[in-house]
């Protein structure tokens, strides 16, 4: 594939999540809106919210597996349909049922475009994947950062809140068009031919056995999925509700917050992107950005002044949606080489799993206290320190141990130096 025509896919990967980042806040920013229009309060417009998740987790495992198999290209381009059908139906809704059917689209146009784009941009780029796939977060957070200002537009000049959700199905129309003409790099593996005899030696050769190693690394990699997903989630979706009813800051001001994150995100991604591998390891991002949010969020939360929680949103966004979830996408990845989009598939099923239970968790905390949300993620963000930390002393445990040629090597030292003593005496 010639430079030129990596670089045209990958710009119609990124636009993707420009949009996607638009999706993620976009029922947030119109809540009262929506929440007008469906006949429902900000619970009623916060549990539609948690259909994405649900959209997630129906899709995301099997599409991540099927496209090992049948191509990166075609989960894409279902996926940008998928999105498409979300924004143009969320308009049209005037039922809390049936947005939140189109809710449950709209998360599983997200699991086809991450089945898809993730393992193409790690076959992609091949010696930088983990910068490739946070410079997803970095699109996504431009998303993040003009959708409010869209909505804040809108609303000062008094028009119709849906050209908010035209534009993005309109530009997702535009980019399925121009995915027809892209290319992708072939798929890793050499599968085996259909008329090859299977014997039980080739069926030994064609299952690696995982190694107990493996297996804990994946099981905490997955836990921090959620984690560092629902962290960052819960931020984005409540942080103008909080900064309004607990800062008591007028609507422009809490809108502000959410773009301010939105900033610090973007910030934090190109850093990270420029940073990682080079000058320093995926793990020791991991665990920097878990600690610094946490500490943020508990600012945020114990001091709800403007000026601390423009610091704090800045802060938030530079390490919880600084790429830190890619980052542990990146380590599973290299965990298990042969099989990407499966790895993704589960990776982002957890982040699923989080994006469906975390809005319905707030919903429920929200009748009592916007406060204890926050208080809630504190205790999240204190989760993902413990991943981090176990997945750094499970890397250097095993880095303590002696490779295997090392072994042999003293195996046979040994055992020479024991023939030796023999033949002396």
């Amino acid at each position: 594939m010639s430079r030129a025509e990596r670089i045209k896919t990958t710009a119609c990967l990124y636009f993707n999540y420009l949009i996607h980042g638009m999706a993620i806040v976009i029922l947030a920013q119109n809540m009262a809106v929506l929440g007008r229009q469906w006949h429902v309060g900000d619970a009623g417009v916060s549990m539609v919210i948690s259909s994405l998740g649900i959209g997630r987790l129906l899709v995301l495992y099997v599409s991540g597996t099927l496209s090992d198999r049948l191509g990166r290209k075609l989960f894409i381009r279902i996926g940008i349909a998928t999105y498409a059908v979300f924004f143009v139906g969320i308009i049209l809704s005037e039922s809390m049922m049936a947005a939140y059917f189109f809710g449950i689209l709209a998360g599983m146009a997200n699991s086809f475009l991450d089945s898809g784009t993730y393992p193409a941009l790690m076959e992609l780029y091949p010696r930088s994947q983990a910068s490739a796939n946070i410079m997803i977060k970095a699109f996504a957070s431009v998303g993040e950062l003009i959708l409010p200002i869209f909505v804040a537009v809108l609303e000062h000049f008094n028009i119709w809140y849906g050209w908010t959700f035209v534009f993005c199905a309109a530009a997702l129309a535009i980019n399925f068009l121009a995915m027809r003409s892209r290319v992708f790099p072939k798929l890793s593996g050499n599968p085996r031919p259909r008329k090859e005899k299977i014997t039980p030696s080739t069926q030994a050769s064609s299952k690696t056995k995982l190694t107990s190693r493996q297996l804990l690394l994946g099981v905490i990699l997955t836990i921090f999925g959620y984690v560092s997903m629902s962290t960052f989630y819960l931020v984005s979706q409540w942080l103008t509700k909080y900064g309004s009813i607990v800062g008591h800051l007028n609507m422009v001001n809490a809108r502000l917050l959410v773009s301010v994150y939105s900033v610090g995100s973007i910030i934090g991604v190109i850093t990270t992107a420029i940073l990682v591998n080079r000058f320093i390891k995926p793990i020791w991002f991991m665990i920097f950005d878990t600690v610094l949010s946490f500490i943020a969020l508990l600012l945020i939360t114990l001091f709800p002044t403007e000026i601390v929680m423009l610091i704090a949103s800045f802060v938030i966004g530079c390490t919880a949606a600084g790429g830190v979830m890619q980052i542990g996408l990146t380590i599973m990845g290299d965990l298990f080489p042969s099989a990407k989009g499966r790895i993704t598939g589960i990776y982002y099923t957890a982040s699923g799993l989080a994006s469906f239970t975390i809005p319905v968790f707030t919903a429920i905390i929200s009748k009592t206290s916007i406060h204890n949300i926050m208080w809630f993620d504190v205790g999240i963000a204190a989760i993902g320190i413990l991943c981090s930390i176990s997945v750094l002393l499970i890397e250097r445990t095993d880095r303590l141990k002696f490779p295997s040629h090392v072994t042999e090597s003293i195996k046979v030292t040994t055992k020479t130096v024991s023939d030796y003593q023999t033949e002396a005496k």
